[in-house]
């Protein structure tokens, strides 16, 4: 099951206690999830889909349970658009609500249905009536979600989308999505039509949040401490590797010298605090240079050590 799925499934155990949050949470649905057709005599037909059999079986609940209306779910087939599975055929769940279900009355309640210069006409975008208050804003971002939404698996890259084919709903639902504090969403233009969108990693755990989905938003931040934790691993290791190559790079050359010297002169040439130095680098040219200044007697500080290889070189480099 995908990571979106999984999510959904959450989303859909949740109950709005409060009529205005229900209606939000049904006409985000509604709006993302369904078309609106002609029923014959100037009658209005809704029909929403989705793959996912939880969230259909939420909204038949919900839609009794606000408007009195039992409606049956019908299984059909569509075409997947999971990734890897992009054309094949995938079953999809239908709900229709016709004139024998109130349907116009319905869409108006949604504000899908309205009336202008006298006739009825489909809206294009959210009814602001439905999106007054924080609670129900909330509702209704959840509703859009399970209608048209996708979120990535955070272990591989962070996007969260929802998606529509109209202009106007884009720009309305983008809106509504960056009331919430820190949130910034932007739309991106598809061949289907329009995605809401969200890169930033931080902003997609608060709207997992705000949608209500505790145990997705805490999976979220665990996979991102996890991601984060292993990729400072892998920097520090990096970091280790890059050191031990330049302390082994740094050892050869000091042994260069130091053999330079012992060719040219000698190395009874050098001082006896120099010559002590030379000697244990020769012997053991793989060691740090902490080390090496533990074997010296008495022991040397790091930067002694490497302050005594300096003059060595200096006096190499003059031969």
């Amino acid at each position: 099951m995908s990571y979106a799925s999984e999510t959904k499934n959450e989303l859909a155990r949740i109950e709005p206690e409060k009529k205005c949050c229900m209606l939000a949470e049904i006409a985000g649905f509604m709006r993302f999830a369904g078309s609106v057709g002609l029923a014959g005599g100037g009658k209005f037909r809704m029909v929403m889909t989705t793959p996912n059999l939880a969230v259909v079986r939420h909204y038949k609940k919900l839609i009794r349970s606000y408007f009195g209306v039992d409606t049956d779910i019908e299984v059909g087939s569509g075409v997947s658009t999971a990734k890897g599975l992009k054309g094949a055929k995938a079953k999809e769940y239908i709900i229709r609500i016709g004139p024998e279900n109130n349907s116009e009355m319905i869409l108006r309640e949604m504000g899908i249905l309205i009336v202008r210069e006298g006739m009825n006409t489909l809206s294009d975008g959210i009814y602001d009536g439905l999106i007054k208050t924080k609670c129900c804003r909330k509702a209704y971002l959840r509703g859009a979600f399970l209608g048209a939404g996708t979120i990535n698996n955070p272990e591989s890259s962070h996007h969260f989308e929802i998606s529509t084919s109209s202009e106007l709903c884009a720009r309305d639902l983008r809106r509504m999505i960056n009331t919430f504090v820190d949130i910034n969403a932007r739309i991106v233009e598809r061949k289907t039509g329009y995605g809401v969108y969200l890169k930033a990693r931080d902003q997609i755990a608060d709207t997992l949040a705000i949608m209500g989905a505790s145990k997705a938003y805490f999976d979220y931040q665990d996979k991102i401490i996890m991601k984060d934790t292993l990729a400072a691993a892998r920097k520090i290791e990096q970091l280790d590797l890059v050191n031990m190559d330049k302390s082994i790079q740094a050892a050869e050359r000091q042994v260069s010298d130091i053999k330079k010297i012992a060719s040219r002169q000698g190395l009874e040439s050098l001082s006896p605090k120099l010559r002590e130095v030379a000697m244990l680098r020769l012997e053991n040219p793989d060691l740090g240079i902490e080390a090496l200044g533990q074997l010296l007697s008495p022991p040397l500080s790091k930067s002694g050590v490497n302050n005594r290889l300096r003059r060595i070189s200096d006096i190499a480099k003059g031969l």
